[in-house]
C-alpha cells in the first residue's frame, strides 16, 4: 500500500462511527459499501474506473472518495473520512482543494494529447496542501488511442501519493489498455421514480419538483439536489425563465431571440460571479505562503473550474429545453400523462396544438445534437442564440436536422 496513503488513513483515532464521506453516494449502495470497506481496510488502488450512465452519481462518488483519502483524521477518525472540521474536508466539499483535480475532455470530440501531457507534468509535482493528490478524469470513454497511449505510463506507474479516478459511460466504450490498468467499479442505472425519491429525501421537495430538477440537470441526482438547494432559489427561477422563453419562441423574431439569449446569460452570470469571488479569495489567502509554482497550479485549477461552471449552466439550459421539447412531443403523441414539467402544462399544450410529432422531433434532434457540440470554445451568448434559433426553426419546419 502506498506509504503516503497509509500515513493519512492511520492518523485518526477510534471513535463511534458517524456519517462519513460515503453517505453522500446516493442511489448506489453497493458502490458505497465497497469503497467504504476499501478505505477502512486500506485496500486502495492507484487507479479506479467508474462506469455507468449519466446521472448515476459517479462524480459525487469520486469526490466522496477524495474526501475519505485526504481527510487528516483518516478513515478511522470521527467522520470516517469526513471529519467536518478540517480545511481539507471543507475545501473538497466546496471543490476548491488544490490537490483534487477535476478534468474534462477539452476537445470537440474528446481528450487532447496536450491535456494528457499537462496531467503527466502535474502528477510529478508534490501536493500543495495534503499528503495525497487525486485526479478525477471525466468521460475517458472519449479518450482516443493517441491520448490514451500518452497516458498509459502515468496511469500505470504514478507516484505513491497519487490516485486516479476515471469516469466513463460503459466499460466497453473505454480503451482496453485503460481498463486493464484500473479497478473497475460499475454504477447502476437509477430508475426515475427512485431518483426522484432520493432527491426529495435530501431536499424536502415534492416528488414532481424533484423530477423536474432531475430533468433540468440532465438526469444527475447530485446536481438536482444542488439545483434545489441553490441560494435564493436562483436555479429554480432560471428554469422558470427558460420555460417562459420557450413558450413564446414560436412567435419570437430573431431580434427577440437575441434579447432572450442575453437575458439568460445575465441570469447565469450571478452564480458564476460568486464562484469567481470565492476563487479569488482563495488565491489571496494563499499568496503569502505558497511558492509561485503552487500558485500557478491553483490559478490553472481555478480557470478550469470557471470553464466547467460555464459549461454546467450552458448544459443546464440545453437540458431544460430538451425536457420541455419531450413534453411537447408526448402531448402531440396523445400521452399528456407523461409530461414532466406539469407546472407549465398549459404552455406545453398551446405549443403542441400548433405543432406535430414530426416538427417537434426535428427540433428535439437539433437540440440534442447541439448538446454535444456547443459546450467547448463557444461564447455563452452564441450557444444560447443557436439553441433558441434551432428550436424555433425546428418547430417551424426549417430546422437543419433531418
Amino acid at each position: 500500500m502506498m506509504q503516503a496513503l497509509r500515513q493519512t488513513l492511520r492518523m485518526g483515532v477510534k471513535e463511534a462511527r458517524v456519517a462519513d464521506a460515503f453517505e453522500s453516494i446516493l442511489g448506489q449502495p453497493q458502490v458505497r459499501d465497497l469503497l467504504r470497506t476499501s478505505v477502512r481496510s486500506e485496500r486502495i488502488t492507484h487507479a479506479y474506473l467508474f462506469t455507468g450512465p449519466a446521472g448515476s452519481n459517479k462524480t459525487a462518488t469520486a469526490y466522496a472518495l477524495a474526501r475519505a483519502l485526504l481527510c487528516p483524521k483518516g478513515a478511522k477518525g470521527p467522520g470516517g473520512g469526513l471529519c467536518g472540521y478540517c480545511d481539507n474536508c471543507s475545501r473538497i466539499v466546496r471543490r476548491t482543494h488544490p490537490d483534487v483535480h477535476f478534468i474534462e475532455p477539452a476537445g470537440m470530440n474528446g481528450w487532447l494529447i496536450e491535456q494528457i501531457r499537462e496531467i503527466a507534468s502535474d502528477v510529478a509535482l508534490a501536493p500543495i496542501q495534503a499528503n495525497i493528490k487525486v485526479y478525477i478524469l471525466d468521460r475517458v470513454d472519449l479518450m482516443g488511442v493517441a491520448p490514451a497511449n500518452a497516458f498509459l505510463k502515468t496511469l500505470e506507474e504514478p507516484p505513491d501519493n497519487v490516485v486516479f479516478i476515471l469516469m466513463g459511460r460503459t466499460r466497453n466504450s473505454v480503451l482496453p489498455t485503460i481498463v486493464s490498468r484500473c479497478q473497475v467499479i460499475p454504477f447502476r442505472h437509477i430508475p426515475p421514480t427512485e431518483a426522484a425519491g432520493i432527491v426529495s429525501q435530501n431536499t424536502g421537495a415534492q416528488p414532481q419538483l424533484a423530477r423536474q430538477a432531475i430533468e433540468a440537470c440532465g438526469g444527475s441526482i447530485s446536481a438536482a439536489v444542488a439545483f434545489l438547494r441553490a441560494s435564493g432559489n436562483e436555479r429554480v427561477g432560471f428554469r422558470a425563465k427558460v420555460l417562459k422563453i420557450l413558450a413564446d419562441i414560436d412567435t419570437a423574431d430573431d431580434w427577440h431571440i437575441i434579447r432572450h439569449a442575453r437575458d439568460l446569460v445575465q441570469l447565469s452570470k450571478a452564480p458564476l460571479d460568486a464562484v469567481r469571488v470565492q476563487l479569488e479569495q482563495e488565491i489571496s489567502a494563499n499568496a503569502d505562503f505558497l511558492e509561485k509554482s503552487a500558485m500557478r497550479q491553483i490559478e490553472a485549477r481555478n480557470k478550469r473550474q470557471m470553464s466547467a461552471k460555464t459549461r454546467e449552466y450552458l448544459n443546464q439550459t440545453i437540458d431544460i429545453a430538451i425536457s420541455w421539447l419531450r413534453d411537447v412531443l408526448v402531448v402531440c403523441a396523445g400521452t399528456p400523462e407523461l409530461v414532466i414539467n406539469t407546472d407549465v402544462m398549459s404552455d406545453i399544450q398551446a405549443v403542441a396544438a400548433a405543432a406535430d410529432v414530426a416538427s417537434v422531433s426535428r427540433a428535439l434532434a437539433s437540440v440534442s445534437q447541439l448538446s454535444g457540440m456547443l459546450s467547448y470554445n463557444v461564447s455563452p451568448e452564441t450557444c444560447i442564440d443557436v439553441l433558441l434559433l434551432e428550436i424555433k426553426d425546428g418547430l417551424n419546419g426549417t430546422g437543419s436536422a433531418s
